[in-house]
Protein backbone atom coordinates (compact mmCIF):
# COMPACT_ATOMS: atom_id res chain seq x y z
CA UNK A 1 0.00 0.00 0.00
CA UNK A 2 2.94 2.28 0.64
CA UNK A 3 4.34 2.02 -2.90
CA UNK A 4 2.75 3.61 -5.96
CA UNK A 5 4.11 3.28 -9.51
CA UNK A 6 3.33 6.35 -11.55
CA UNK A 7 4.70 7.13 -15.03
CA UNK A 8 6.88 10.23 -15.27
CA UNK A 9 7.65 10.19 -18.98
CA UNK A 10 6.89 7.64 -21.70
CA UNK A 11 10.64 7.05 -22.04
CA UNK A 12 11.15 6.68 -18.28
CA UNK A 13 8.44 4.12 -17.56
CA UNK A 14 6.91 3.37 -14.16
CA UNK A 15 8.89 4.22 -11.01
CA UNK A 16 8.03 3.15 -7.48
CA UNK A 17 8.13 5.73 -4.68
CA UNK A 18 8.10 4.49 -1.10
CA UNK A 19 5.97 7.14 0.53
CA UNK A 20 6.25 5.51 3.94
CA UNK A 21 10.00 4.97 3.76
CA UNK A 22 12.75 6.81 5.62
CA UNK A 23 14.29 8.34 2.49
CA UNK A 24 12.77 11.71 1.52
CA UNK A 25 10.62 11.69 -1.60
CA UNK A 26 12.77 14.31 -3.33
CA UNK A 27 15.79 11.99 -3.00
CA UNK A 28 13.83 9.04 -4.38
CA UNK A 29 12.66 11.14 -7.33
CA UNK A 30 16.19 12.45 -7.88
CA UNK A 31 17.63 8.91 -7.94
CA UNK A 32 14.96 7.65 -10.33
CA UNK A 33 15.53 10.48 -12.80
CA UNK A 34 19.32 10.26 -12.48
CA UNK A 35 19.29 6.51 -13.18
CA UNK A 36 17.05 7.04 -16.20
CA UNK A 37 19.65 9.48 -17.54
CA UNK A 38 22.55 7.10 -16.87
CA UNK A 39 21.01 4.06 -18.54
CA UNK A 40 19.81 6.01 -21.56
CA UNK A 41 16.04 6.00 -21.03
CA UNK A 42 16.21 9.79 -20.81
CA UNK A 43 18.38 10.90 -23.74
CA UNK A 44 20.66 13.96 -24.00
CA UNK A 45 18.59 16.98 -25.01
CA UNK A 46 15.29 15.41 -23.92
CA UNK A 47 12.97 17.82 -22.12
CA UNK A 48 11.72 16.96 -18.63
CA UNK A 49 8.13 17.88 -17.80
CA UNK A 50 7.47 21.17 -15.95
CA UNK A 51 7.72 20.79 -12.20
CA UNK A 52 4.03 21.62 -11.70
CA UNK A 53 2.90 18.99 -14.23
CA UNK A 54 5.19 16.33 -12.79
CA UNK A 55 4.05 17.12 -9.26
CA UNK A 56 0.40 16.80 -10.31
CA UNK A 57 1.03 13.50 -12.14
CA UNK A 58 2.86 12.01 -9.19
CA UNK A 59 0.70 13.45 -6.41
CA UNK A 60 3.71 15.28 -4.95
CA UNK A 61 4.28 18.79 -3.77
CA UNK A 62 5.91 21.08 -6.30
CA UNK A 63 8.75 21.75 -3.83
CA UNK A 64 9.61 18.04 -3.85
CA UNK A 65 9.99 18.06 -7.65
CA UNK A 66 11.89 21.38 -7.69
CA UNK A 67 14.35 20.06 -5.09
CA UNK A 68 14.98 16.90 -7.15
CA UNK A 69 15.49 19.01 -10.30
CA UNK A 70 17.86 21.37 -8.46
CA UNK A 71 19.99 18.43 -7.30
CA UNK A 72 20.21 17.06 -10.85
CA UNK A 73 21.12 20.54 -12.08
CA UNK A 74 23.84 20.97 -9.45
CA UNK A 75 25.42 17.63 -10.36
CA UNK A 76 25.35 18.33 -14.10
CA UNK A 77 22.74 15.79 -15.20
CA UNK A 78 20.31 18.41 -16.49
CA UNK A 79 20.47 21.96 -17.73
CA UNK A 80 17.93 24.72 -17.26
CA UNK A 81 16.96 27.22 -19.91
CA UNK A 82 15.03 30.27 -18.78
CA UNK A 83 11.60 30.21 -20.32
CA UNK A 84 12.27 26.89 -22.06
CA UNK A 85 12.39 24.27 -19.31
CA UNK A 86 14.70 21.56 -17.99
CA UNK A 87 16.65 19.29 -20.36
CA UNK A 88 18.95 16.29 -20.01
CA UNK A 89 22.54 17.52 -20.33
CA UNK A 90 24.38 16.82 -23.58
CA UNK A 91 27.57 15.97 -21.65
CA UNK A 92 27.05 13.91 -18.51
CA UNK A 93 29.25 13.68 -15.40
CA UNK A 94 31.05 10.42 -14.71
CA UNK A 95 28.76 7.63 -13.58
CA UNK A 96 29.25 6.29 -10.09
CA UNK A 97 30.38 2.70 -9.57
CA UNK A 98 27.56 0.22 -9.81
CA UNK A 99 25.40 2.26 -12.13
CA UNK A 100 23.70 0.56 -15.05
CA UNK A 101 25.83 0.89 -18.22
CA UNK A 102 24.53 3.07 -21.00
CA UNK A 103 22.70 1.28 -23.79
CA UNK A 104 25.65 1.57 -26.23
CA UNK A 105 27.99 0.01 -23.65
CA UNK A 106 25.96 -3.17 -23.08
CA UNK A 107 27.80 -6.20 -24.41
CA UNK A 108 26.39 -7.35 -27.71
CA UNK A 109 25.40 -10.98 -28.18
CA UNK A 110 24.48 -11.70 -24.57
CA UNK A 111 21.55 -14.10 -24.43
CA UNK A 112 21.55 -14.92 -28.14
CA UNK A 113 21.07 -18.44 -29.42
CA UNK A 114 23.85 -20.18 -31.31
CA UNK A 115 22.15 -19.29 -34.59
CA UNK A 116 21.55 -15.76 -33.33
CA UNK A 117 25.24 -15.28 -32.63
CA UNK A 118 26.17 -16.66 -36.04
CA UNK A 119 23.71 -14.32 -37.71
CA UNK A 120 24.84 -11.29 -35.70
CA UNK A 121 28.48 -11.96 -36.56
CA UNK A 122 27.89 -12.75 -40.25
CA UNK A 123 29.93 -10.41 -42.49
CA UNK A 124 27.88 -7.82 -44.30
CA UNK A 125 28.55 -5.19 -46.91
CA UNK A 126 27.14 -1.81 -45.95
CA UNK A 127 24.89 -0.36 -48.64
CA UNK A 128 25.37 3.30 -49.43
CA UNK A 129 22.08 5.14 -49.98
CA UNK A 130 23.25 8.74 -49.75
CA UNK A 131 24.22 9.29 -53.38
CA UNK A 132 27.99 8.69 -53.32
CA UNK A 133 29.44 7.69 -56.70
CA UNK A 134 29.58 3.95 -57.45
CA UNK A 135 27.04 2.95 -54.77
CA UNK A 136 25.69 -0.52 -55.59
CA UNK A 137 22.06 -1.42 -56.20
CA UNK A 138 20.88 2.18 -56.20
CA UNK A 139 18.60 3.15 -59.11
CA UNK A 140 18.35 6.63 -60.61
CA UNK A 141 15.65 8.10 -58.39
CA UNK A 142 15.59 11.36 -60.31
CA UNK A 143 13.54 9.82 -63.11
CA UNK A 144 11.10 7.73 -61.13
CA UNK A 145 7.51 9.08 -61.42
CA UNK A 146 6.95 9.73 -57.73
CA UNK A 147 4.00 12.07 -58.38
CA UNK A 148 2.27 9.28 -60.27
CA UNK A 149 3.11 6.81 -57.52
CA UNK A 150 1.56 9.14 -54.93
CA UNK A 151 -1.60 9.35 -57.03
CA UNK A 152 -1.78 5.57 -57.27
CA UNK A 153 -1.35 5.20 -53.52
CA UNK A 154 -4.16 7.67 -52.87
CA UNK A 155 -6.44 6.19 -55.50
CA UNK A 156 -5.86 2.64 -54.26
CA UNK A 157 -6.74 3.65 -50.73
CA UNK A 158 -9.84 5.56 -51.76
CA UNK A 159 -11.14 2.84 -54.07
CA UNK A 160 -10.03 -0.11 -51.96
CA UNK A 161 -11.92 1.04 -48.90
CA UNK A 162 -12.46 -1.23 -45.91
CA UNK A 163 -10.96 -4.42 -47.48
CA UNK A 164 -7.51 -2.78 -47.51
CA UNK A 165 -7.81 -2.16 -43.78
CA UNK A 166 -8.58 -5.78 -42.91
CA UNK A 167 -6.09 -8.55 -42.27
CA UNK A 168 -4.29 -9.32 -45.56
CA UNK A 169 -3.96 -12.67 -47.28
CA UNK A 170 -0.62 -14.05 -46.01
CA UNK A 171 0.40 -14.71 -49.63
CA UNK A 172 -0.33 -11.15 -50.78
CA UNK A 173 -2.83 -8.99 -52.65
CA UNK A 174 -4.52 -11.28 -55.19
CA UNK A 175 -4.71 -8.75 -58.09
CA UNK A 176 -0.99 -7.97 -57.71
CA UNK A 177 -0.08 -11.65 -57.64
CA UNK A 178 -1.99 -12.16 -60.90
CA UNK A 179 -0.17 -9.24 -62.58
CA UNK A 180 3.24 -10.51 -61.43
CA UNK A 181 2.49 -14.02 -62.70
CA UNK A 182 1.48 -12.64 -66.12
CA UNK A 183 4.59 -10.45 -66.25
CA UNK A 184 6.96 -13.29 -65.33
CA UNK A 185 5.40 -15.67 -67.84
CA UNK A 186 5.74 -13.14 -70.66
CA UNK A 187 9.13 -11.60 -69.85
CA UNK A 188 11.12 -14.22 -67.91
CA UNK A 189 9.52 -17.48 -69.19
CA UNK A 190 8.68 -18.43 -65.60
CA UNK A 191 6.08 -21.19 -65.40
CA UNK A 192 3.62 -20.13 -62.73
CA UNK A 193 0.05 -19.33 -61.82
CA UNK A 194 -1.05 -16.46 -59.54
CA UNK A 195 -1.58 -18.94 -56.68
CA UNK A 196 2.16 -19.70 -56.68
CA UNK A 197 3.22 -16.05 -56.24
CA UNK A 198 3.95 -14.89 -52.69
CA UNK A 199 4.42 -11.18 -51.94
CA UNK A 200 7.19 -10.46 -49.42
CA UNK A 201 8.74 -7.37 -47.87
CA UNK A 202 11.75 -7.48 -50.14
CA UNK A 203 13.69 -10.37 -51.61
CA UNK A 204 15.78 -10.71 -48.44
CA UNK A 205 12.70 -11.56 -46.39
CA UNK A 206 11.72 -14.08 -49.04
CA UNK A 207 15.11 -15.80 -48.77
CA UNK A 208 14.92 -15.88 -44.98
CA UNK A 209 11.40 -17.33 -45.11
CA UNK A 210 12.49 -20.08 -47.50
CA UNK A 211 15.55 -20.92 -45.41
CA UNK A 212 13.44 -21.31 -42.27
CA UNK A 213 10.89 -23.43 -44.10
CA UNK A 214 13.21 -25.74 -46.03
CA UNK A 215 16.33 -26.20 -43.91
CA UNK A 216 17.02 -27.87 -40.58
CA UNK A 217 19.97 -26.72 -38.45
CA UNK A 218 23.10 -28.36 -39.80
CA UNK A 219 21.77 -28.94 -43.32
CA UNK A 220 24.25 -28.13 -46.07
CA UNK A 221 23.47 -25.34 -48.54
CA UNK A 222 25.46 -24.32 -51.59
CA UNK A 223 26.33 -20.64 -51.91
CA UNK A 224 28.22 -18.95 -54.72
CA UNK A 225 31.84 -18.04 -54.02
CA UNK A 226 32.16 -15.07 -54.22
CA UNK A 227 28.60 -14.03 -53.44
CA UNK A 228 26.28 -11.56 -51.72
CA UNK A 229 26.64 -11.69 -47.88
CA UNK A 230 22.92 -11.04 -47.38
CA UNK A 231 22.07 -14.33 -49.09
CA UNK A 232 24.48 -16.17 -46.86
CA UNK A 233 23.07 -14.49 -43.76
CA UNK A 234 19.56 -15.69 -44.63
CA UNK A 235 20.82 -19.29 -44.68
CA UNK A 236 22.94 -18.88 -41.56
CA UNK A 237 19.89 -17.58 -39.73
CA UNK A 238 18.23 -20.95 -40.34
CA UNK A 239 21.26 -22.80 -38.98
CA UNK A 240 22.50 -24.02 -42.37
CA UNK A 241 26.07 -25.14 -42.94
CA UNK A 242 27.32 -23.19 -45.93
CA UNK A 243 29.22 -24.88 -48.75
CA UNK A 244 31.03 -22.18 -50.78
CA UNK A 245 31.03 -23.29 -54.44
CA UNK A 246 33.39 -21.47 -56.83
CA UNK A 247 32.06 -19.42 -59.73
CA UNK A 248 33.82 -19.20 -63.10
CA UNK A 249 32.93 -17.85 -66.52
CA UNK A 250 29.98 -20.28 -66.82
CA UNK A 251 28.51 -19.56 -63.39
CA UNK A 252 28.48 -21.82 -60.36
CA UNK A 253 30.69 -24.91 -60.76
CA UNK A 254 28.16 -27.70 -60.22
CA UNK A 255 30.82 -30.42 -60.32
CA UNK A 256 32.73 -28.67 -57.54
CA UNK A 257 29.54 -28.33 -55.53
CA UNK A 258 28.82 -32.05 -55.86
CA UNK A 259 32.35 -32.85 -54.75
CA UNK A 260 32.24 -30.53 -51.73
CA UNK A 261 28.61 -30.95 -50.66
CA UNK A 262 26.86 -33.74 -52.52
CA UNK A 263 24.26 -34.07 -49.76
CA UNK A 264 23.25 -30.41 -49.71
CA UNK A 265 19.54 -29.66 -49.27
CA UNK A 266 19.56 -26.36 -51.13
CA UNK A 267 21.56 -24.30 -53.64
CA UNK A 268 21.20 -20.50 -53.72
CA UNK A 269 22.24 -19.13 -57.12
CA UNK A 270 22.09 -15.99 -59.28
CA UNK A 271 22.16 -17.55 -62.78
CA UNK A 272 21.03 -14.59 -64.91
CA UNK A 273 23.60 -12.12 -63.55
CA UNK A 274 25.92 -13.53 -60.90
CA UNK A 275 26.82 -11.18 -58.11
CA UNK A 276 29.50 -9.85 -57.93
CA UNK A 277 31.28 -11.27 -61.00
CA UNK A 278 28.47 -10.48 -63.44
CA UNK A 279 28.66 -13.75 -65.39
CA UNK A 280 25.67 -15.64 -66.80
CA UNK A 281 25.26 -19.34 -66.05
CA UNK A 282 25.65 -21.44 -69.19
CA UNK A 283 22.86 -23.74 -70.37
CA UNK A 284 25.02 -26.81 -69.69
CA UNK A 285 25.53 -25.72 -66.06
CA UNK A 286 21.83 -24.96 -65.66
CA UNK A 287 20.82 -28.40 -66.86
CA UNK A 288 23.40 -30.08 -64.67
CA UNK A 289 22.23 -28.12 -61.64
CA UNK A 290 18.63 -29.13 -62.33
CA UNK A 291 19.65 -32.78 -62.69
CA UNK A 292 21.48 -32.64 -59.36
CA UNK A 293 18.46 -31.13 -57.57
CA UNK A 294 16.05 -33.68 -59.05
CA UNK A 295 18.31 -36.61 -58.18
CA UNK A 296 18.97 -35.40 -54.63
CA UNK A 297 15.44 -34.07 -53.97
CA UNK A 298 17.13 -30.77 -53.18
CA UNK A 299 15.91 -27.20 -53.68
CA UNK A 300 17.31 -24.51 -55.96
CA UNK A 301 16.59 -20.90 -55.00
CA UNK A 302 17.01 -18.64 -58.04
CA UNK A 303 17.72 -15.06 -56.96
CA UNK A 304 16.88 -12.99 -60.06
CA UNK A 305 17.80 -9.71 -58.44
CA UNK A 306 18.36 -7.40 -61.45
CA UNK A 307 17.81 -9.37 -64.64
CA UNK A 308 15.48 -6.65 -66.00
CA UNK A 309 18.55 -4.66 -67.04
CA UNK A 310 20.03 -6.74 -69.84
CA UNK A 311 22.03 -4.92 -72.52
CA UNK A 312 23.37 -7.61 -74.85
CA UNK A 313 22.12 -10.78 -76.46
CA UNK A 314 18.57 -12.14 -76.62
CA UNK A 315 16.23 -12.10 -73.59
CA UNK A 316 17.32 -14.76 -71.14
CA UNK A 317 14.81 -17.27 -69.77
CA UNK A 318 14.81 -17.92 -66.05
CA UNK A 319 16.26 -21.14 -64.69
CA UNK A 320 12.83 -21.87 -63.21
CA UNK A 321 11.36 -22.15 -66.70
CA UNK A 322 13.64 -25.10 -67.46
CA UNK A 323 12.65 -26.98 -64.31
CA UNK A 324 10.47 -30.00 -64.93
CA UNK A 325 10.72 -31.49 -61.45
CA UNK A 326 9.39 -28.59 -59.37
CA UNK A 327 12.66 -28.02 -57.53
CA UNK A 328 13.30 -24.34 -58.37
CA UNK A 329 11.98 -21.44 -56.30
CA UNK A 330 12.16 -18.05 -58.03
CA UNK A 331 12.83 -14.84 -56.07
CA UNK A 332 12.58 -11.30 -57.42
CA UNK A 333 12.20 -7.71 -56.23
CA UNK A 334 10.91 -4.32 -57.37
CA UNK A 335 13.34 -2.31 -55.24
CA UNK A 336 16.09 -1.93 -57.85
CA UNK A 337 13.70 -1.20 -60.71
CA UNK A 338 11.59 1.33 -58.80
CA UNK A 339 13.08 2.61 -55.52
CA UNK A 340 14.82 0.91 -52.55
CA UNK A 341 12.36 1.96 -49.84
CA UNK A 342 9.48 0.23 -51.62
CA UNK A 343 10.49 -3.06 -49.93
CA UNK A 344 8.25 -5.25 -52.07
CA UNK A 345 9.44 -8.51 -53.58
CA UNK A 346 7.97 -11.83 -54.60
CA UNK A 347 8.65 -15.54 -54.41
CA UNK A 348 7.32 -18.08 -56.92
CA UNK A 349 7.02 -21.47 -55.23
CA UNK A 350 6.11 -24.90 -56.65
CA UNK A 351 2.45 -25.83 -56.04
CA UNK A 352 3.31 -28.23 -53.22
CA UNK A 353 4.87 -25.39 -51.22
CA UNK A 354 1.99 -22.92 -51.45
CA UNK A 355 0.15 -24.03 -48.31
CA UNK A 356 3.30 -24.52 -46.19
CA UNK A 357 4.38 -20.99 -47.14
CA UNK A 358 0.90 -19.64 -46.32
CA UNK A 359 1.07 -21.24 -42.87
CA UNK A 360 4.58 -19.92 -42.28
CA UNK A 361 3.55 -16.38 -43.19
CA UNK A 362 0.64 -16.57 -40.76
CA UNK A 363 2.99 -17.52 -37.95
CA UNK A 364 5.89 -15.18 -38.84
CA UNK A 365 4.32 -11.85 -39.75
CA UNK A 366 0.80 -12.35 -41.13
CA UNK A 367 1.76 -10.97 -44.53
CA UNK A 368 3.05 -7.81 -46.17
CA UNK A 369 1.22 -4.47 -45.94
CA UNK A 370 -1.49 -4.48 -48.61
CA UNK A 371 -1.70 -0.71 -49.26
CA UNK A 372 1.49 -0.40 -51.36
CA UNK A 373 0.62 -3.72 -52.99
CA UNK A 374 -2.63 -2.26 -54.31
CA UNK A 375 -0.76 0.72 -55.76
CA UNK A 376 1.85 -1.54 -57.32
CA UNK A 377 -0.92 -3.58 -58.92
CA UNK A 378 -2.19 -0.48 -60.70
CA UNK A 379 1.38 0.53 -61.62
CA UNK A 380 1.78 -2.80 -63.41
CA UNK A 381 -1.74 -3.19 -64.79
CA UNK A 382 -1.87 0.32 -66.29
CA UNK A 383 1.44 -0.15 -68.12
CA UNK A 384 3.50 2.28 -66.02
CA UNK A 385 5.96 -0.39 -64.92
CA UNK A 386 6.73 -1.52 -68.47
CA UNK A 387 7.15 2.08 -69.59
CA UNK A 388 9.45 2.92 -66.67
CA UNK A 389 11.48 -0.24 -67.23
CA UNK A 390 12.03 0.57 -70.92
CA UNK A 391 13.20 4.07 -70.02
CA UNK A 392 15.54 2.79 -67.31
CA UNK A 393 17.03 0.13 -69.55
CA UNK A 394 17.86 2.73 -72.19
CA UNK A 395 19.20 5.19 -69.61
CA UNK A 396 21.37 2.62 -67.85
CA UNK A 397 22.73 1.30 -71.13
CA UNK A 398 24.02 4.79 -71.91
CA UNK A 399 25.55 5.14 -68.45
CA UNK A 400 27.14 1.70 -68.75
CA UNK A 401 28.75 2.69 -72.04
CA UNK A 402 29.95 5.96 -70.53
CA UNK A 403 31.62 4.40 -67.50
CA UNK A 404 33.31 1.73 -69.62
CA UNK A 405 34.74 4.45 -71.88
CA UNK A 406 35.94 6.44 -68.86
CA UNK A 407 37.62 3.38 -67.35
CA UNK A 408 39.30 2.49 -70.65
CA UNK A 409 40.70 6.03 -70.88
CA UNK A 410 41.69 6.61 -67.25
CA UNK A 411 43.07 3.11 -66.54
CA UNK A 412 44.59 2.35 -69.95
CA UNK A 413 47.23 -0.36 -69.64
CA UNK A 414 46.68 -0.82 -65.93
CA UNK A 415 43.18 -2.13 -65.14
CA UNK A 416 40.26 -3.47 -67.16
CA UNK A 417 36.49 -3.45 -66.72
CA UNK A 418 34.24 -6.50 -66.86
CA UNK A 419 30.66 -5.47 -67.47
CA UNK A 420 28.80 -8.69 -68.14
CA UNK A 421 25.60 -8.53 -70.16
CA UNK A 422 23.24 -7.20 -67.48
CA UNK A 423 23.01 -5.40 -64.17
CA UNK A 424 23.81 -2.05 -62.61
CA UNK A 425 27.54 -2.36 -61.88
CA UNK A 426 30.84 -3.15 -63.57
CA UNK A 427 33.82 -4.95 -62.09
CA UNK A 428 37.15 -3.12 -62.30
CA UNK A 429 39.87 -5.77 -62.36
CA UNK A 430 43.11 -4.69 -60.68
CA UNK A 431 46.60 -6.22 -60.94
CA UNK A 432 47.83 -8.37 -58.03
CA UNK A 433 50.14 -5.65 -56.69
CA UNK A 434 47.21 -3.26 -56.18
CA UNK A 435 45.29 -4.57 -53.12
CA UNK A 436 41.59 -3.91 -53.65
CA UNK A 437 40.80 -3.53 -49.94
CA UNK A 438 43.45 -0.81 -49.56
CA UNK A 439 42.16 1.07 -52.59
CA UNK A 440 38.56 0.76 -51.38
CA UNK A 441 39.51 2.27 -48.01
CA UNK A 442 41.28 5.20 -49.64
CA UNK A 443 38.39 5.74 -52.05
CA UNK A 444 35.96 5.93 -49.13
CA UNK A 445 37.97 8.82 -47.68
CA UNK A 446 37.32 10.93 -50.77
CA UNK A 447 33.62 10.06 -50.97
CA UNK A 448 33.63 7.06 -53.32
CA UNK A 449 31.80 3.82 -52.51
CA UNK A 450 33.86 1.07 -54.16
CA UNK A 451 33.45 -2.32 -52.42
CA UNK A 452 36.43 -4.63 -52.82
CA UNK A 453 35.86 -7.87 -54.69
CA UNK A 454 37.77 -9.74 -51.98
CA UNK A 455 35.17 -8.68 -49.39
CA UNK A 456 32.56 -10.83 -51.11
CA UNK A 457 34.48 -14.01 -50.46
CA UNK A 458 33.42 -15.91 -47.39
CA UNK A 459 36.98 -15.86 -46.07
CA UNK A 460 37.81 -12.52 -47.71
CA UNK A 461 40.96 -14.01 -49.23
CA UNK A 462 40.45 -12.63 -52.74
CA UNK A 463 41.24 -15.92 -54.43
CA UNK A 464 39.65 -14.79 -57.71
CA UNK A 465 41.83 -11.70 -57.87
CA UNK A 466 41.69 -8.03 -57.03
CA UNK A 467 38.84 -5.83 -58.12
CA UNK A 468 36.43 -3.04 -57.25
CA UNK A 469 32.68 -2.99 -57.87
CA UNK A 470 31.46 0.25 -59.46
CA UNK A 471 27.74 0.95 -59.56
CA UNK A 472 26.73 3.30 -62.38
CA UNK A 473 22.94 3.55 -62.33
CA UNK A 474 22.44 6.44 -59.90
CA UNK A 475 24.70 9.07 -61.50
CA UNK A 476 25.03 10.94 -64.78
CA UNK A 477 27.93 10.22 -67.15
CA UNK A 478 29.79 13.43 -66.26
CA UNK A 479 29.85 12.60 -62.55
CA UNK A 480 30.84 9.00 -63.31
CA UNK A 481 33.74 10.24 -65.44
CA UNK A 482 34.99 12.55 -62.67
CA UNK A 483 34.71 9.75 -60.12
CA UNK A 484 36.59 7.30 -62.36
CA UNK A 485 39.42 9.80 -62.79
CA UNK A 486 39.55 10.45 -59.03
CA UNK A 487 39.86 6.70 -58.55
CA UNK A 488 42.64 6.49 -61.13
CA UNK A 489 44.58 9.21 -59.29
CA UNK A 490 44.30 7.21 -56.09
CA UNK A 491 45.75 4.18 -57.86
CA UNK A 492 48.69 6.24 -59.07
CA UNK A 493 49.39 7.33 -55.50
CA UNK A 494 49.42 3.81 -54.04
CA UNK A 495 52.83 2.56 -52.86
CA UNK A 496 54.37 0.25 -55.45
CA UNK A 497 55.69 -3.21 -54.63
Amino acid sequence: MARAAVPVLSSLGPVALDRAGAEPLHRQLYRALRQAVLDGRLRPGERLPPSRALAADWGLSRNTVVTAYDTLLAEGYVTGRVGAGTFVAASLPDAVPGSIPARDEVRRGVGLSVRGRVLAEAPAIARDRVGRPFALGTPDLGVFPFALWAQLLGRSWRQGGRPLATEPDPLGHAPLRAEIAAYLRAVRAVRCEPEQVVIVSGAQQGLALLAQLLLDPGDEAWVEEPGWPGNRAALLGAGARLVPVPVDGEGIDVAAGMAQGAGARLALVTPSHQFPLGVTMSLARRLRLLDWAAARDAWIVEDDYDSEFRYAGPPLAALQGLDGAGRVIYVGSFSKVMFPALRLGYVVVPPDLVEPVRAARRHFDGGTSVVPQAALHRFLADGHFASHLRAMRSLYAAKRTAILESIADAFAGFATAEAGEAGMHVLLRLPPDCPDHMLAERAARIGLTTPALSSYHRDADGTTGNGLLLGFAAHDPAMLDRAVRDLARLVAELPKG
